[in-house]
């Protein structure tokens, strides 16, 4: 009785271990399944995904075996699922890591168009202000040339450094202040005596004051009397050595005669009283009269340079007068000269023959009187 009891107990005690080790597989499979999920942790990381999932799997078995040899227990199907877990989850989680790569790399490309775009967008935006730069430049000229006398110094500076008026030198105030230079103007030149006081500086009395429509007048009468007294001013000596540095840098411009070769021009007016005839450009060497290239030159009253300006400057300066060109342009039809009887040339014969049918006929009136003075 006493051994069988002794074997019922060894058996009760065999049975209890063996109940208390069933449990063993679940804490490994449970021990598994944390790895698992640490390895899909890891897996869905960015990077080298395969490398981490492989690590992680072998480490995840290993454990697995190690226990169950602890605990003397084999589970094969359990191992086989594990490793078959393991094999789809390495599997899942590379197609998810090359999704997240093609989303990436979907994003950088984006990215990099929206900077092409915007690198497009600040190149057209930086040219656009580079055309408005041109555009206000020329009205920042024409703005900065209306600036006030007081700004810039003196009234004649302020007018000679406006666009257009080139032509013009600046007079001394000596010159304008002695009456005698300005003999006959004010006949003239309206408010004569309100537009010489604006060309010389002299601050208007505060009872004078004129209206918008009387400012405006004077402000065309002081115009007008500067460009008389520059008439008269260009023929002193003081004149033509501001005129000479003018002619010397060309700025009245150059001759377009082809056979001139660029000879500088001298400005001369058609007429000695204003508002009659615009400036004219006068060339020494080939003794042409052409118009001035500037629209603005163009519409300078031609009395403001005078008849008598470029003729008196080379007379008094018979250095400077060119030699007149050699060549002649003759006109050609298929390489041959054109006959001087043709049509071509009778009505310039024409009217050189009037012409000099006119200087016989008023000599021989002149000739005639003469003839009668002494009778």
């Amino acid at each position: 009785q006493r051994g069988a009891n002794a074997t019922n107990e060894n058996a009760a005690s065999v049975h209890g271990a063996d109940s208390n080790a069933k449990p063993a597989p679940n804490s490994a499979a449970s021990h598994g399944l944390q790895t698992y999920q640490n390895s899909a942790v890891v897996a869905s990381a960015p990077g080298p995904a395969s490398a981490s999932t492989s690590v992680s799997a072998s480490v995840s078995t290993s454990n697995m075996n190690a226990n169950q040899m602890n605990q003397g227990i084999h589970t094969p199907t359990q191992n086989h699922v594990h490793a078959t877990n393991g094999k789809s989850g390495t599997a899942v989680s590379v197609s998810q890591s090359q999704q997240q790569q093609r989303v990436l790399q979907q994003q950088v490309q984006v990215q990099a168009q929206g900077v092409m775009n915007a690198n497009s967008t600040s190149a057209q935006t930086s040219s656009q202000p580079q055309q408005q730069q041109q555009i206000s430049k020329e009205t920042v000229e024409e703005e900065s040339s209306e600036i006030s006398a007081s700004d810039d110094g003196s009234w004649i500076s302020w007018f000679c450094s406006l666009r257009g008026n080139e032509f013009f030198c600046e007079v001394d105030e000596d010159y304008i202040q002695d009456d005698f230079n300005l003999t006959g103007l004010h006949l003239l030149v309206p408010y004569y005596d309100y537009a010489l006081d604006m060309v010389l500086d002299v601050e208007m009395p505060m009872e004078e004051k004129l209206t918008e429509a009387q400012q405006e007048i004077v402000e065309s009468a002081a115009e007008m009397l500067y460009g008389l007294i520059h008439a008269r001013y260009i023929l002193t000596n003081r004149g033509m050595h501001a005129m000479y540095e003018k002619y010397r840098s060309a700025s009245f411009g150059r001759c377009p005669h082809v056979f001139c070769q660029g000879q500088p021009v001298l400005p001369v007016g058609l007429s000695d009283l204003p508002r009659n005839y615009t400036v004219n450009v006068f060339c020494p060497r080939c003794h042409g009269l052409f118009f001035p290239k500037s629209t603005r030159q163009a519409n300078i009253d031609g009395a403001y340079f005078g008849t008598t300006f470029p003729h008196l400057y080379l007379m008094t300066h018979p250095d400077m007068i060119p030699v007149k060109p050699q060549q002649e342009y003759i006109p050609r039809v298929y390489g041959f000269k054109i006959n001087s009887s043709s049509l071509y040339y009778r009505n310039n014969e024409d009217a050189s023959m009037q012409r000099r049918v006119e200087k016989r006929e008023r000599s021989t009136t002149s000739s005639r009187r003469k003839n009668r003075g002494v009778r």
